[in-house]
Protein backbone atom coordinates (compact mmCIF):
# COMPACT_ATOMS: atom_id res chain seq x y z
CA UNK A 1 0.00 0.00 0.00
CA UNK A 2 3.12 2.59 0.94
CA UNK A 3 5.26 1.57 -1.90
CA UNK A 4 2.12 2.15 -4.31
CA UNK A 5 1.38 5.39 -2.95
CA UNK A 6 5.30 6.19 -3.35
CA UNK A 7 5.05 4.95 -7.17
CA UNK A 8 1.94 6.95 -7.64
CA UNK A 9 3.43 9.67 -6.16
CA UNK A 10 6.83 9.67 -8.50
CA UNK A 11 4.31 8.52 -11.64
CA UNK A 12 3.25 12.07 -11.26
CA UNK A 13 6.41 14.04 -10.88
CA UNK A 14 8.04 12.59 -13.24
CA UNK A 15 4.96 13.14 -16.04
CA UNK A 16 5.46 16.61 -14.26
CA UNK A 17 8.67 16.49 -15.15
CA UNK A 18 8.74 15.77 -18.25
CA UNK A 19 6.03 18.34 -19.11
CA UNK A 20 8.29 20.90 -18.11
CA UNK A 21 11.26 19.64 -20.28
CA UNK A 22 9.26 19.79 -23.33
CA UNK A 23 8.13 22.97 -22.66
CA UNK A 24 11.84 24.34 -21.95
CA UNK A 25 12.79 22.63 -25.36
CA UNK A 26 10.11 23.95 -27.27
CA UNK A 27 10.75 27.29 -25.98
CA UNK A 28 14.50 26.80 -26.72
CA UNK A 29 14.28 25.48 -30.21
CA UNK A 30 11.69 28.80 -31.05
CA UNK A 31 14.48 31.07 -29.28
CA UNK A 32 17.09 29.21 -31.98
CA UNK A 33 14.97 29.82 -35.07
CA UNK A 34 14.39 33.48 -33.99
CA UNK A 35 17.99 34.09 -33.69
CA UNK A 36 19.04 32.64 -37.20
CA UNK A 37 16.66 34.27 -38.44
CA UNK A 38 17.60 37.79 -37.36
CA UNK A 39 21.10 36.76 -37.90
CA UNK A 40 20.08 36.47 -42.16
CA UNK A 41 18.13 39.84 -41.84
CA UNK A 42 21.00 41.26 -40.01
CA UNK A 43 23.71 39.64 -42.61
CA UNK A 44 21.47 40.37 -45.58
CA UNK A 45 21.06 44.37 -44.27
CA UNK A 46 24.68 44.25 -44.16
CA UNK A 47 25.59 42.92 -47.32
CA UNK A 48 22.53 44.63 -49.11
CA UNK A 49 23.29 48.40 -47.98
CA UNK A 50 27.38 47.82 -48.73
CA UNK A 51 27.78 45.73 -51.70
CA UNK A 52 24.00 46.57 -53.58
CA UNK A 53 21.63 44.08 -53.68
CA UNK A 54 22.67 42.87 -57.64
CA UNK A 55 25.85 41.90 -55.94
CA UNK A 56 25.10 40.02 -53.58
CA UNK A 57 24.21 35.95 -53.59
CA UNK A 58 22.25 33.86 -50.73
CA UNK A 59 26.10 32.43 -50.49
CA UNK A 60 27.27 35.72 -49.08
CA UNK A 61 24.47 36.37 -46.79
CA UNK A 62 24.75 32.37 -45.02
CA UNK A 63 28.46 32.72 -44.68
CA UNK A 64 28.12 35.88 -42.83
CA UNK A 65 25.00 35.01 -40.50
CA UNK A 66 27.38 31.42 -40.06
CA UNK A 67 24.58 29.02 -40.97
CA UNK A 68 23.99 26.53 -43.93
CA UNK A 69 22.78 27.45 -47.03
CA UNK A 70 19.76 24.81 -46.22
CA UNK A 71 18.71 26.99 -43.39
CA UNK A 72 18.35 30.20 -45.34
CA UNK A 73 14.74 28.31 -47.35
CA UNK A 74 13.54 27.62 -43.80
CA UNK A 75 13.27 31.21 -43.75
CA UNK A 76 13.04 32.77 -46.98
CA UNK A 77 12.08 31.67 -50.54
CA UNK A 78 14.84 33.07 -52.60
CA UNK A 79 16.96 36.57 -52.32
CA UNK A 80 14.41 38.51 -53.02
CA UNK A 81 11.76 36.97 -50.41
CA UNK A 82 14.43 38.07 -47.76
CA UNK A 83 15.10 41.66 -49.09
CA UNK A 84 11.52 42.22 -49.01
CA UNK A 85 10.59 40.70 -45.50
CA UNK A 86 14.06 42.96 -44.84
CA UNK A 87 12.19 46.07 -46.35
CA UNK A 88 9.06 45.62 -44.43
CA UNK A 89 11.09 44.98 -41.06
CA UNK A 90 13.04 47.95 -41.08
CA UNK A 91 10.56 50.64 -42.50
CA UNK A 92 8.18 48.92 -39.60
CA UNK A 93 10.77 49.77 -37.02
CA UNK A 94 11.09 53.47 -38.26
CA UNK A 95 7.50 53.81 -38.44
CA UNK A 96 6.96 52.20 -34.50
CA UNK A 97 9.91 55.20 -33.40
CA UNK A 98 7.56 57.89 -35.20
CA UNK A 99 4.07 56.59 -33.57
CA UNK A 100 5.93 56.15 -30.15
CA UNK A 101 6.97 59.76 -30.55
CA UNK A 102 3.84 60.74 -31.46
CA UNK A 103 1.35 58.94 -28.98
CA UNK A 104 3.78 60.22 -26.11
CA UNK A 105 3.61 63.89 -27.56
CA UNK A 106 1.14 66.19 -26.42
CA UNK A 107 -0.82 66.05 -30.00
CA UNK A 108 -3.58 68.66 -30.95
CA UNK A 109 -4.82 68.74 -34.48
CA UNK A 110 -6.31 66.88 -37.53
CA UNK A 111 -5.61 63.91 -39.49
CA UNK A 112 -2.97 66.06 -41.80
CA UNK A 113 -1.34 67.47 -38.66
CA UNK A 114 -0.96 64.20 -37.11
CA UNK A 115 0.36 62.52 -40.90
CA UNK A 116 2.75 65.17 -40.39
CA UNK A 117 4.10 64.97 -37.47
CA UNK A 118 5.04 60.90 -38.11
CA UNK A 119 6.51 62.16 -41.43
CA UNK A 120 8.37 64.68 -39.47
CA UNK A 121 9.75 62.14 -37.18
CA UNK A 122 10.43 59.22 -39.66
CA UNK A 123 12.56 61.83 -41.92
CA UNK A 124 14.62 63.31 -39.15
CA UNK A 125 15.47 59.16 -38.80
CA UNK A 126 16.55 59.07 -42.36
CA UNK A 127 18.22 62.15 -41.90
CA UNK A 128 20.18 60.45 -38.76
CA UNK A 129 21.02 56.92 -40.61
CA UNK A 130 21.54 57.68 -44.63
CA UNK A 131 22.28 53.95 -45.59
CA UNK A 132 18.83 52.92 -44.24
CA UNK A 133 17.19 55.31 -46.64
CA UNK A 134 19.17 54.30 -49.26
CA UNK A 135 18.03 50.95 -48.58
CA UNK A 136 14.48 51.51 -48.09
CA UNK A 137 14.31 54.09 -50.67
CA UNK A 138 15.29 51.52 -53.29
CA UNK A 139 13.24 48.79 -52.56
CA UNK A 140 9.96 50.04 -51.00
CA UNK A 141 7.00 49.26 -53.03
CA UNK A 142 3.15 50.45 -52.12
CA UNK A 143 2.46 46.32 -52.81
CA UNK A 144 5.19 45.64 -50.00
CA UNK A 145 4.24 48.52 -47.67
CA UNK A 146 0.54 47.56 -48.15
CA UNK A 147 1.69 44.08 -47.16
CA UNK A 148 2.38 45.11 -43.39
CA UNK A 149 -0.37 47.75 -43.00
CA UNK A 150 -2.96 45.03 -44.17
CA UNK A 151 -1.49 42.57 -41.41
CA UNK A 152 -0.04 40.29 -44.26
CA UNK A 153 4.05 40.60 -43.31
CA UNK A 154 4.68 38.86 -40.16
CA UNK A 155 8.38 40.38 -40.12
CA UNK A 156 6.80 44.11 -39.90
CA UNK A 157 7.76 45.85 -36.20
CA UNK A 158 4.24 47.22 -36.28
CA UNK A 159 0.95 46.04 -36.01
CA UNK A 160 -0.53 48.44 -38.81
CA UNK A 161 -4.38 47.38 -38.81
CA UNK A 162 -4.51 48.28 -35.16
CA UNK A 163 -3.32 51.75 -36.76
CA UNK A 164 -5.60 51.97 -39.32
CA UNK A 165 -8.43 51.08 -36.36
CA UNK A 166 -7.35 53.73 -34.43
CA UNK A 167 -7.35 56.33 -37.13
CA UNK A 168 -10.68 55.18 -38.18
CA UNK A 169 -12.05 56.15 -34.69
CA UNK A 170 -10.42 59.24 -33.91
CA UNK A 171 -11.64 60.82 -37.29
CA UNK A 172 -14.83 59.13 -38.89
CA UNK A 173 -12.78 58.29 -42.37
CA UNK A 174 -13.63 54.93 -43.83
CA UNK A 175 -10.10 52.40 -44.26
CA UNK A 176 -10.14 52.69 -47.65
CA UNK A 177 -10.01 56.39 -47.81
CA UNK A 178 -7.28 56.17 -45.29
CA UNK A 179 -5.18 54.12 -47.20
CA UNK A 180 -5.59 55.94 -50.69
CA UNK A 181 -4.21 58.92 -48.55
CA UNK A 182 -1.32 56.71 -47.34
CA UNK A 183 -0.42 55.49 -50.46
CA UNK A 184 -0.26 59.21 -51.89
CA UNK A 185 2.04 60.42 -48.74
CA UNK A 186 4.27 57.75 -48.74
CA UNK A 187 4.29 57.93 -52.88
CA UNK A 188 5.09 61.72 -52.56
CA UNK A 189 6.97 61.89 -49.72
CA UNK A 190 10.01 58.56 -50.93
CA UNK A 191 10.09 60.43 -53.91
CA UNK A 192 10.98 63.68 -52.50
CA UNK A 193 13.69 63.63 -49.30
CA UNK A 194 16.03 60.64 -51.29
CA UNK A 195 17.62 63.81 -52.79
CA UNK A 196 17.21 65.91 -50.08
CA UNK A 197 18.65 64.07 -47.84
CA UNK A 198 21.67 62.32 -49.75
CA UNK A 199 22.60 65.50 -51.79
CA UNK A 200 20.61 68.35 -50.05
CA UNK A 201 18.75 68.79 -53.60
CA UNK A 202 17.34 70.81 -54.55
CA UNK A 203 17.87 72.41 -50.82
CA UNK A 204 18.73 70.00 -47.49
CA UNK A 205 15.78 68.23 -45.62
CA UNK A 206 14.87 71.52 -43.37
CA UNK A 207 14.43 73.60 -45.97
CA UNK A 208 12.15 71.10 -48.19
CA UNK A 209 10.09 70.09 -44.63
CA UNK A 210 7.52 72.92 -45.60
CA UNK A 211 7.00 72.09 -48.65
CA UNK A 212 6.78 68.69 -47.74
CA UNK A 213 4.40 68.95 -45.05
CA UNK A 214 2.17 71.91 -46.90
CA UNK A 215 2.27 69.53 -49.86
CA UNK A 216 0.54 66.78 -47.55
CA UNK A 217 -1.73 69.00 -45.95
CA UNK A 218 -3.35 69.62 -49.20
CA UNK A 219 -3.62 65.84 -50.29
CA UNK A 220 -5.48 65.31 -47.03
CA UNK A 221 -7.37 68.08 -47.14
CA UNK A 222 -8.27 67.29 -50.80
CA UNK A 223 -8.98 63.90 -50.26
CA UNK A 224 -11.53 63.49 -47.82
CA UNK A 225 -15.37 64.14 -47.86
CA UNK A 226 -15.80 64.38 -44.10
CA UNK A 227 -13.79 66.78 -41.73
CA UNK A 228 -10.60 65.80 -40.64
CA UNK A 229 -10.62 67.04 -37.43
CA UNK A 230 -9.57 64.65 -34.38
CA UNK A 231 -12.81 63.62 -32.01
CA UNK A 232 -12.21 65.19 -28.93
CA UNK A 233 -9.57 67.51 -29.69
Amino acid sequence: MGSGAITGYDGKAVRSLKKGTEVQMAGKIESNKKQKKDALLNSAFEIFTNEGFSKSSISDIVKLAGVAKGTFYLYFTDKYDIRNKLVARKAGIVFKRALEAYESAPFTGGLADAIIFIVDNILDQFNENKALLNFISKNLSWGIFKGAITGANADSEVDFDEFFEYLQKITCIERKQLEIILFLVVEFVSSTCYSSILYSEPVPIEELKPYIFSTIKFIVENNTSESTELIGS
